[in-house]
C-alpha cells in the first residue's frame, strides 16, 4: 500500500446521507484477520436504509462508520494464523460474521449465529479501498467470474437460499416482489426446473427486469386479481411454491391466497412491523410449510452460486444496471431510492 489513508464512504453523523472522505487504512491485523483490496462493491437495500437514516438504522448504526457489505476484491495481507487464503487470491465475502462458539455455529448453522455481527452494520463496512475481515467469512472466487457479478454473489446467494428450500422441478413458482433478489430468484427457479415462474410486481422498471431474467408471466396485482390469475394458470389449484421477496403485507397475503394446499412458502422479504392476517385460512388449514430465510448457508450456498456463475448457467447482466465510480455513489443511491435500477455497482 502506497498510502496511509484510503477513500471511503462513511456514515459520519446520525443524519441522512453519507460522506466520501479519506480515512486510515486498517493496517492492524489479528492472527485470523485478512486485509482485502476492494475492487467492486454493490449497494444493497440495507445501505439505502442507512443512507436515509430511518428507524431501523437509528437503532443499529453507531456513526462514524464505513457503510457497505457486498464486495469482491484481492487479498493483500494476512494475519499470522490465516491458512485458507493467501496474498493475491480473488475473494468474495459472507457478510454475516459468526462467533464460531454458539450452538448454531457448532452445529452447522453459522448463517444464523446467535451472536452474529454484520459488515457495515455492527462494524466498518466495505465501501472503501481496503477492508479488514476475519478469515472465516472469505470465499475464494474463480477469476473467470466478472468482478461485477462477483460483487453481487451475496444477494445472489439470498436468491439461491430462498428458492432452493424445496425441489422446484416441475413446480409452479410464484415470486412476490421483483427487486434485484426477486429477479435473480426467477433465474434460479428456471435453471432448477420450475414448470412456470409467475411474478407479482407493480413497478414497470422491475417488471421489465423480471421479463429479462426469464419470468413466464408477470402480474400487476393493482390491475389484475393475482389469486384468480394464478389459479387459472394452474388448473384451479394454485402455485406450489411462494418466494416472498417484497416485504409488503398485502403482497404476502395475496401470495398465500394464491397457493395450493400443501404448498411451500419461503420468506425473505423484511416487513416494516407486525403482520396481521388470517393464519387459519391462509396457512394452517391449507397445510403450508414456511421457511424463514436470512442470509446464505455458509458455505453451501456460496458453492452453488460459484458453480452457476462459473459455468454460465445464469446470466446476471440484466440485473447489473449501473456501474459507477465510488465518487458518484450519490447517483447510485438516487436510482435505488427511485426504484429505477437493478444492482448498482461501485468501482474502487
Amino acid at each position: 500500500m502506497e498510502s496511509e489513508t484510503m477513500i471511503a464512504i462513511v456514515k459520519e453523523r446520525p443524519a441522512p446521507g453519507l460522506t466520501l472522505k479519506r480515512v486510515p487504512v486498517p493496517r492492524e491485523l489479528g492472527p485470523h484477520d485478512v486485509l482485502v483490496k476492494v475492487k467492486r462493491a454493490s449497494i444493497c437495500g440495507t445501505d439505502v436504509h442507512i443512507y436515509n437514516w430511518d428507524a431501523w438504522s437509528q437503532e443499529r448504526i453507531r456513526p462514524p462508520q464505513i457503510d457497505g457489505h457486498e464486495f469482491t476484491g484481492e487479498v493483500v495481507s494476512i494475519g499470522g494464523d490465516v491458512s485458507s487464503v493467501k496474498v493475491g487470491d480473488s475473494v468474495v465475502s459472507e457478510t454475516h460474521i459468526p462467533c464460531q462458539k454458539c450452538l448454531q455455529c457448532r452445529t452447522g448453522k453459522m448463517h444464523i449465529c446467535k451472536n452474529m455481527q454484520i459488515l457495515g452494520v455492527h462494524r466498518d463496512g466495505v465501501f472503501a479501498e481496503y477492508v479488514r475481515v476475519p478469515e472465516v467469512v472469505l470465499w475464494k472466487v474463480d477469476p473467470s467470474i466478472p468482478l461485477e457479478y462477483a460483487s453481487i454473489m451475496e444477494p445472489f446467494g439470498n436468491a439461491i437460499h430462498t428458492a432452493l428450500v424445496t425441489d422446484l422441478t416441475g413446480k409452479n413458482v410464484l415470486i412476490t416482489g421483483a427487486g434485484p433478489i426477486g429477479v435473480m430468484a426467477v433465474a434460479v427457479a428456471k435453471v432448477s426446473g420450475a414448470a412456470q415462474v409467475i411474478v407479482s410486481e407493480i413497478k414497470e422498471f422491475r417488471k421489465e427486469l423480471a421479463r429479462k431474467m426469464g419470468a413466464d408471466v408477470i402480474i400487476d396485482p393493482t390491475k389484475e386479481d393475482l389469486t384468480k390469475k394464478v389459479k387459472a394458470m394452474t388448473e384451479d389449484n394454485g402455485a406450489d411454491v411462494l418466494l416472498e421477496m417484497s416485504g409488503n403485507t398485502t403482497a404476502f397475503k395475496q401470495g398465500l391466497d394464491s397457493l395450493t394446499n400443501g404448498a411451500v412458502v419461503s420468506l425473505l422479504g423484511v416487513f416494516p412491523g407486525e403482520l396481521s392476517f388470517d393464519i387459519n385460512g391462509l396457512f394452517t388449514f391449507k397445510g403450508l410449510t414456511m421457511y424463514g430465510i436470512t442470509g446464505r448457508k455458509m458455505f453451501e450456498t456460496w458453492q452453488v452460486a460459484t458453480q452457476l456463475l462459473k459455468n454460465k448457467r445464469i446470466d446476471l447482466s440484466p440485473v447489473v444496471t449501473h456501474v459507477l465510480p465510488a465518487e458518484k455513489f450519490e447517483e447510485g443511491f438516487d436510482v435505488m431510492i427511485r426504484g429505477v435500477s437493478g444492482k448498482v455497482i461501485l468501482e474502487f
